[in-house]
């Protein structure tokens, strides 16, 4: 006689397709009848199957066909929303798609009947069962019910945005949420709309809008690094690119050059300036959008991550009557914000605080800010010229660009002057040669400069999801950590979750390289010396490099050693 698995027991189908033993099937019913429990799940824990093996069966026994991980990714958001997030998580459940009459779900145990009665009820429609693995289901349910969180908060986002089409002097404040547009362009409008209020929420910094060849990619940068958060189809990008252009004033028959504009969003919460960055690309244009938080936020020194000793040297030389501080590092390493901080501390009513800025990050009280404007001819050079009959005491210039902006810098801190300002720089002794290369006599660098300083920014592990764990000995060796200096130390990670947009890591914090100017380091100076000759003069005088201050921040439980190694080099 044949062997039917519909009309079988599962452990009787697992034996017939030579999954289990008789003699393991039989083990697990003593095990099922002590502790009550699935014999599927008995099997899994006991090791002696997988949840694919299970799968397998029950499409065998049911006639329901399997589902694989990626097509459950694929639910649709308003389907899933029929069924409420308590009974899906407790029952393992999944609504897919939906017809008029029917409803197709994927379960873990298609035999549960009480299960698909209350679906029926939920839906007033008729089940189409597929089967699939415990944990796949899992992970889908979270993300799905994640997304459906998100798009109603999004949706109240959008009630509260408004936009400042361009140039803010010649400006018409747009209401997203209730501004008309013609049918053909509402959809294109609409997902503009919920890119940025998205953004917006996550507390992002850039949006990349990114053609490939077949694809359409939205990333958004939280906490320094990108990540996914929708993949349109192709043939939106045309209609979402005339639709930013469109709000930053550009020209939308143009394609085939860069174009740069502005706008700004307005929510309840806060003003956010929004750069616009055009960018022709084999696969169409590019877009890249970057997010200018105005206020909301507090700048201090104390919470910018400084350890004590560090913040005492910073502090000791933002407080001195005159010369020159200068931050390096890369473009979004929080140079500005903690120039920003270093002015909240030294202001006072008898000292005239004067900034020339590209763009005006944070808008301060009290404070004088000049906005570079290229096109009119408000260059950096332009400004700062100007300024000097502003009788200013001291003065932040947004980036040293060029040979004019530098030697006006230095003039100005030869004067009875404070300089804050940044420079594009590896590290704090390579900020030292970059300056001289950029054409400043080294007598007056090494008279003007009090101190230099780079930066870094690392993710913090998140807080309500941390937990200890042991390292490889390659990852303590990459980080230059001996097993000695490991054993003294309790090593922390995060663990994924909704929350944390399962990175395990929530905000971030700074690192420093701090380079004090003394006289022998001006001598240095004078000298020429190369990079090399700085940098260990410098460790000698106590600097600590960016990378043994990011190990600080492990030892610390602040970060790991996987963020650490991202964003700092091995100190040669």
């Amino acid at each position: 006689m044949s062997f039917n698995p519909q009309f079988a027991k599962l452990g009787d189908i697992l034996v017939h397709e030579n999954i289990i033993s008789q003699d393991t099937l039989m083990q697990a019913l003593d095990t099922q009848k002590i502790t009550k429990k699935k014999l599927g799940d008995i099997l899994i824990n006991n090791g002696d199957i997988n949840e694919h093996d299970l799968v397998k069966a029950f499409s065998l026994q049911t006639g329901h066909k399997p589902l694989s991980e990626d097509e459950l990714f694929k639910a649709d958001v308003d389907t899933a929303k029929l069924i409420p997030e308590d009974f899906a998580v407790e029952k393992n459940i999944l609504a897919l798609r939906m017809t008029d009459s029917m409803v197709t779900v994927a379960m873990e145990d298609p035999e549960d009947i009480s299960s698909l009665d209350t679906i029926k009820k939920l839906t007033n429609k008729s089940p189409d069962i597929y089967v699939a693995a415990k944990s796949a289901l899992e992970k889908a349910i979270s993300l799905t019910y994640n997304k459906i969180k998100q798009s109603g908060e999004v949706e109240t986002a959008l009630s509260q945005i408004s936009i400042v089409r361009g140039d803010e002097e010649d400006s018409d404040e747009l209401d997203l949420a209730t501004e008309e547009v013609s049918a053909e362009d509402a959809p294109y409008v609409k997902l503009v709309n919920v890119i940025l209020a998205e953004s917006i929420k996550e507390d992002s910094t850039d949006i990349h809008i990114e053609p490939g060849r077949t694809n359409l990619s939205v990333r958004i940068r939280i906490d320094g690094v990108l990540t996914q958060i929708m993949s349109p189809p192709m043939s939106s990008l045309n209609g979402i690119i005339t639709r930013i252009k469109i709000l930053s004033k550009l020209n939308i028959a143009e394609h085939r050059l860069p174009q740069d504009g502005r706008m700004k969003i307005k929510t309840v919460e806060r003003d956010v300036d929004v750069r616009v960055s055009i960018l022709p690309t084999v696969h169409g244009e590019k877009v890249v959008l970057r997010l200018l938080g105005s206020g909301g936020k507090e700048l201090t020194l104390s919470n910018l991550g400084f350890p004590d000793d560090k913040l005492k040297r910073f502090r000791k030389w933002i407080n001195q009557p005159y010369g020159m501080i200068i931050i390096s590092g890369p473009t979004g390493s929080g140079k500005s914000t903690t120039l920003y901080a270093a002015l909240q501390e030294i202001y006072s009513e008898s000292i005239n605080i004067t900034t020339v800025e590209d763009p005006v990050e944070y808008q301060i009280p009290g404070i004088n800010q000049i906005q570079i404007h290229d096109k009119i001819g408000l260059t950096f050079s332009r400004s700062l010229r100007s300024i000097l009959r502003q009788d200013p005491d001291v003065l932040l210039i947004g980036e040293i660009r060029d040979e004019e902006t530098a030697n006006i810098a230095v003039k100005f801190a030869l004067t009875g002057h404070l300089v804050f300002s940044t420079v594009h720089a590896n590290d704090a002794p390579s900020t030292i040669a970059r300056l001289l290369d950029l054409g400043i006599p080294p007598f007056l660098l090494g008279s003007s400069l009090n101190l230099v300083m780079a930066q870094r920014l690392v993710r913090t592990i998140d807080k309500n999801a941390k937990e200890e764990y042991t390292p490889s000995d390659i990852e303590l060796e990459r980080a230059g950590l001996s097993k000695e200096d490991a054993q003294k130390t309790t090593f922390y990670k995060g663990k994924p979750t909704n929350e944390n947009r399962q990175s395990g890591y929530k905000g971030r914090t700074a690192i420093h390289e701090i380079l004090e100017v003394n006289k022998e380091m001006r001598q240095y100076i004078f000298d020429e010396k190369n990079a090399n000759d700085i940098y260990n003069l410098a460790k000698e005088q106590g600097m600590t490099p960016l990378r043994d201050a990011a190990i600080g921040k492990v030892k610390s439980g602040e970060t790991t050693i996987e963020e650490i190694l991202r964003a700092t080099v091995e100190d040669n």
